[in-house]
C-alpha cells in the first residue's frame, strides 16, 4: 500500500488544483453577461445566418464503419501471421468474428447509409426507404385549402380565360 501513496497524493493535489481553480475564477470573475458575449465566435468573423440546427446521422454510421472496420483489420493480423499454426479452429473462429461485421455493413449498404448526395437516386441494391410521391400523397400532405377543384384531363393551358377549353 505504501506504493500507491505517491500517486494518491497527486491525485488528491490534482483534483484540489482543478476545484480551487474553478472556484476561484467563479468568486473573482465579474459576471456581466452580454448578447456579444453569448454570441459563437468564429474567428472574428460575424456570422451572418443561424448555424446548422441538424448534423446528418449518416455521417456518424460512415464514421462509426470506418472505425469497426479498422479494429477489424487490426485483429486479423495476428491470425494472418499464426494462419497455419492455428488451423481449422483458427480459420472458424476468425469466421465467427467477420461473419456479424459483414453482416452489419450489408445492412448498412441495404439501408442506403452510405448513400450520398444525387447517387441516392439510384440505389445499387434497388431498396426503397421511401414510398413512391404521387399525386394522391402529395395533395394528402400539402392539403386543399384555398384552392379551385380542377376536373381531371383540364390541364392549366387548356382553359381560356373564360373558362372554356380551346380548340
Amino acid at each position: 500500500m505504501d506504493q500507491y501513496l505517491p500517486l494518491v497524493v497527486m491525485f488528491v493535489l490534482a483534483v484540489g488544483f482543478v476545484v480551487l481553480s474553478i472556484g476561484t475564477s467563479k468568486l473573482l470573475a465579474p459576471g456581466r453577461p452580454t448578447l456579444a458575449k453569448q454570441a459563437p465566435y468564429e474567428c472574428g468573423i460575424v456570422p451572418t445566418r443561424d448555424p446548422a440546427r441538424r448534423f446528418p446521422v449518416r455521417f456518424y454510421l460512415v464514421a462509426m464503419i470506418f472505425i469497426v472496420f479498422d479494429i477489424e483489420i487490426i485483429f486479423l493480423f495476428p491470425w494472418a501471421v499464426l494462419h497455419r499454426e492455428l488451423g481449422l479452429y483458427g480459420l472458424l473462429a476468425v469466421i465467427v468474428f467477420i461473419v456479424p461485421f459483414f453482416l452489419s455493413f450489408l445492412w448498412e449498404v441495404a439501408e442506403g447509409g452510405l448513400d450520398w448526395g444525387p447517387v441516392t437516386a439510384s440505389r445499387p441494391l434497388g431498396v426503397t426507404t421511401e414510398p413512391g410521391r404521387t399525386s394522391t400523397s402529395t395533395i394528402r400532405l400539402v392539403g386543399l385549402d384555398g384552392r379551385e377543384q380542377v376536373p381531371l384531363g383540364v390541364g392549366a393551358g387548356d382553359a381560356d380565360a373564360d373558362g372554356r377549353e380551346g380548340g
